[in-house]
């Protein structure tokens, strides 16, 4: 009886003890099951193991792949969607593709046929899985093909990796409904106020285009013998203004994301800042298409961002280039850059200066204060010897005032983003002596493709205010339309990233730009640019001085 006594008043201690020990348990398996997600995700992108070592894909007589070269993402993609590469169909691996019940009828698909997807194959288990990922076995029997490696995964890793394909791309998607689909497009308070009328001109005109193509009503989804099937969304512009200092955008943008959710982000217009936006979009993965900013974020590992060029960092390297060519031969070891204080130049003038220390060369930089700009300009100007290479990361209105006499410098180079091209005021003593880096084509050699965009504004009655600016969001326009248009129903981020990969290196009609193209790890689609003089008697009409080059 005693002994019964003391049990009794033993079991509220057990029972706490008990629950102390359960709920260390659960709180213990919910961080495991984080982890799991987490390892999982490293071992589809970067091919690392739980254990932190480096996976290994056997291809038999094709040889072998190892570390980050064996990721599955290098062929199926981020999104598990698959792709193609040449004659080659890479298969879809996401989870509603592998494990799809077999006999589904094609009214009933609520997602797209990817490429090498079959929809009659018996679906995937975990074992059958596992099978081919291990022996390259397929689901019927038959073997892969010798391209997929084989991967020796253990029971652990490979129980992560199946349940990641079984999630992968099947979450709901922000900013997409059953009848619309939202976009935002991100205006900096410093962006120039010109440009952005003429941006936001051409975005509202192409979003109201959309939807008067389906003014009829929507329409349902469709499927038939040679039809796949496609449900057609309005497209909403949500105008994401940012105000008042840098460091708060982020909050912004966090905030405007929060209330009104979107699918991506497309075209833009920044000052001298881009970085918090690109950051936002990386944070939240969420696409930020081809925004127009002269300063990007140089940082192609990153995977949402992608734009048309490197903008002035791409300018710094073709003047290096020009200038490694030409230093030897005309004695010259010493650049001297000119540029605003709070311009985009300094950064440019910084990543030139890296170039050439690489090369043996000086480089001094002379800041243009708020003072009497005339006056600096021609101080800074005026210390340039002949053997220097002058270097102008200037706006319009300060090449303006350039003093009448020529440069001492037998090198003058100018960045044409800040310059605005042959729209350049430069005093005629100085228009001989500029070399301008130019990254796109010339205006004859793209006087062919800018009807389109020319045409279309035209019809439209959309003032021409800043050409570039303009014609860069009209084809960022396009650019997702056709994207969108080849996804059908797949509304998910990433596969929207890797559809505009692929159509940028199909498109023959790029505007300004010569050639646009991307490859996975790239995220500037144009790559080089020109150096021009303006030597003829047509001022506007640049010469190219040599060819195209690409750093």
């Amino acid at each position: 009886m005693a002994g019964g006594m003391v049990i009794a008043r033993r079991r509220p201690v057990l029972q706490k003890l008990a629950n102390v020990i359960l709920l260390a348990a659960l709180s213990g398996f919910a961080s495991y099951a984080r982890a799991d997600e987490a390892s999982a995700q490293r071992l589809y992108r970067e091919a690392i193991l739980p254990s932190g070592a480096t996976i290994r894909g056997d291809r038999g007589a094709n040889g072998a792949v190892e570390g980050v070269d064996a990721a599955c993402v290098n062929c199926h993609r981020r999104s598990g969607f698959g792709t193609t590469e040449g004659k080659f169909v890479i298969p879809p691996i996401a989870g509603k593709y592998l494990f799809r019940p077999h006999g589904s009828r094609p009214e009933d698909i609520d997602f797209r046929y990817g490429p090498g997807f079959v929809p009659k194959r018996e679906p995937y288990t975990d074992a059958t899985l596992a099978r081919a990922i291990r022996d390259g076995v397929g689901r019927d029997g038959t073997p892969l093909n010798a391209l997929m490696p084989r991967f020796a995964l253990d029971d652990v890793a490979m129980a992560d990796l199946i349940a990641y394909l079984k999630n992968l791309s099947s979450d709901s998607t922000p900013g997409v409904s059953d009848d619309t689909l939202h976009f935002a497009t991100i205006v900096t308070p410093d962006a120039d106020p010109v440009k952005r009328k003429g941006m936001l001109d051409v975005l509202n005109q192409f979003f109201h285009d959309k939807n008067e193509f389906i003014r009829g009503g929507l329409q349902p989804m469709k499927s038939g013998n040679a039809v796949m099937y496609r449900v057609i969304r309005k497209w909403q512009l949500h105008i994401w203004e940012l105000s008042g200092p840098a460091d708060t955008w982020e909050r912004q943008l966090h905030a405007l994301s929060a209330a009104e959710p979107v699918f991506a982000v497309i075209s833009g217009l920044g000052g001298t800042n881009w970085a918090p936006v690109h950051r936002f979009c990386e944070q939240e993965a969420i696409p930020c298409l081809l925004p127009n900013v002269e300063l990007p974020v140089n940082a192609e590992q990153d995977f949402y961002s992608i734009y048309f060029s490197r903008g002035v960092l791409l300018e710094s390297q073709l003047m290096a280039r020009r200038l490694d060519r030409d230093g030897t031969a005309k004695g010259a070891r010493r650049a001297i850059q000119i540029f605003r204080q709070g311009d985009i130049g300094r950064q440019a003038a910084d990543a030139l200066e890296t170039e050439l220390k690489t090369m043996g060369w000086k480089s001094e930089s002379r800041v243009l204060g708020k003072s009497d700009a005339a006056r600096d300009l021609a101080r800074a100007v005026e210390g340039a010897e002949a053997g220097d290479a002058l270097i102008l990361w200037l706006r319009p209105p300060d090449l303006a005032l350039l003093p009448s006499g020529a440069a001492k410098s037998r090198d003058v180079f100018v960045s044409g983003l800040m310059a605005e091209l042959e729209n350049a005021p430069f005093p005629p003593s100085w228009r001989e002596r500029v070399q301008m880096t130019y990254p796109f084509d010339v205006p004859e050699l793209r006087k062919i493709r800018m009807n389109f965009p020319l045409g279309w504004f035209k019809v439209r009655h959309i003032a021409v205010v800043s050409e570039q600016v303009q014609s860069d969001t009209y084809l960022a326009c396009r650019i997702l339309s056709e994207s969108l248009g080849d996804m059908l129903d797949s509304f998910v981020r990433d596969y929207l990233v890797e559809q505009v990969e692929t159509m940028l290196s199909k498109r023959l009609v790029n505007g300004y730009y010569p050639r646009l193209g991307l490859a996975p790890g790239q995220r500037f689609a144009s790559k080089g640019g020109y150096i021009v003089r303006f030597a003829n008697s047509d001022p506007t009409q640049p010469a190219i001085d040599g060819t195209w080059i690409v750093p």
